[in-house]
């Protein structure tokens, strides 16, 4: 009787394996049973692909470190890659290495390998596989791992601008037509040495510093303009890097460059002579209002009638007061003792109130004996 019941009973077993619940049953213990087999073929295959997944992250940080020297910055892209590798091989390693030690312990009493160990190592192997294949499948960056880093300019004061009385007018009203969204060309003229580039260094600084404009870039014209270094100036700041050969082509780049800002000011610092704008790529009041120019000359005709400025601005000489305290602040104490003194006064006042003049005539006198503030003051009276 028991015999037969026990071959009902399996023949029952037997019949209902062909049902499709049974079947998925049965998959799932045959897969089970796979894991558990092939574990070591899975781990092999794991550190593998570990191995490669390391040798390619770090490949690509001594890209890294090479863009870095190079004052690059690394691409976001490229820095959450490394982030999410660093993290899955920190986060799987341990994972896995747990398993592997749980999976070298033996079971009933030590006679039986650890199967349920196993198979879960096996199969955490075979995901972190895929894992891996995924990080290093991504790690596809086109072109380079970064970018050229264009810094932000510097905001800091600068150390020989003085806040004289006298110019504080003109200051005020250049900083006024760079508000006037009617006034696109501002000119500022004086003599040599007055100390133009100064006061429109300061007002640069002045207008990054309240964010008036996107980008404020300087150039050089100087007395002989070369087109192509103005062209260079401009680009290099904004992080423009030219590949074409002639002045029109980069004039038409810079052009697109400076139109894709929101509001730009360009200063053109010495300028002794008409310079066509649209040859050095700043864009006309009708392809782009929002870009403001900053003419420099030591001519009024030059930036008014060559240059068409809308507005135009004279940085005039220093009071008396202001230069004789100017030459004072730069030579120190010693310029208000009893025998420097009047001499001191006699020559800030031979300076022509030139704050270059009398700042370098300052400085060479700083540490120098009253015999040689006498021989300075002599030249300067003989070549005024």
């Amino acid at each position: 009787m028991a015999a037969e019941a026990f071959t009902s009973i399996g023949t029952g077993a037997a019949a209902n394996i062909t049902s499709d619940t049974s079947k998925g049953i049965f998959q799932i213990i045959v897969s089970s049973v796979k894991y558990v087999i092939i574990y070591q073929k899975n781990v092999d295959k794991y550190n593998d692909k570990l191995k490669t997944l390391r040798a390619k992250r770090k490949s690509v940080q001594q890209e890294i470190d090479a863009a870095t020297r190079n004052v690059a910055k690394i691409k976001p892209d490229v820095d959450l890659w490394c982030k999410n590798v660093d993290k899955a091989i920190e986060e799987e390693e341990k994972e896995v290495k747990d398993l592997e030690e749980k999976a070298k312990k033996k079971c009933f009493v030590g006679l039986c390998p650890n199967i349920y160990s196993r198979y879960k190592l096996s199969k955490k192997a075979e995901e972190d596989c895929g894992t891996f294949d995924e990080l290093v499948l991504n790690c596809q960056f086109q072109g380079s791992v970064a970018h050229r880093d264009v810094p932000e300019a510097t905001v800091e004061r600068q150390k020989d601008f003085e806040d004289f009385e006298s110019r504080q007018m003109v200051f005020n009203n250049i900083m006024e037509a760079l508000k006037d969204g009617r006034t696109r060309l501002i000119g500022v003229h004086g003599k040599k040495g007055v100390g133009k580039t100064t006061l429109v260094n300061e007002i640069a600084r002045q207008v990054q510093l309240v964010k008036s404009f996107n980008w404020v870039v300087t150039a050089t014209v100087s007395e002989n303009p070369d087109i192509l270094d103005i062209q260079d100036q401009i680009a290099e700041p904004l992080g423009l890097e030219f590949t074409e050969k002639t002045q029109a082509a980069r004039a038409n780049r810079l052009c697109k460059r400076l139109k894709n800002e929101k509001k730009v000011l360009v200063i053109l610092d010495d300028i002794h002579k008409r310079v066509d704008l649209k040859d050095i790529g700043i864009p006309s009041e009708d392809q782009y209002k929002r870009c403001k120019i900053l003419l420099i000359s030591r001519e009024e005709d030059v930036v008014s009638n060559e240059m068409d400025a809308e507005k135009s601005f004279e940085v005039g000489a220093l009071e008396e007061f202001e230069s004789l305290d100017l030459f004072k602040k730069i030579t120190g104490d010693v310029a208000e003792t009893d025998e420097l003194r009047p001499i001191a006064t006699e020559i800030a006042r031979n300076c022509a109130a030139l704050p270059e003049v009398i700042a370098k005539v300052a400085r060479g006198l700083r540490h120098k004996q009253a015999f040689e503030w006498k021989n300075a003051l002599h030249e300067l009276q003989t070549k005024c």
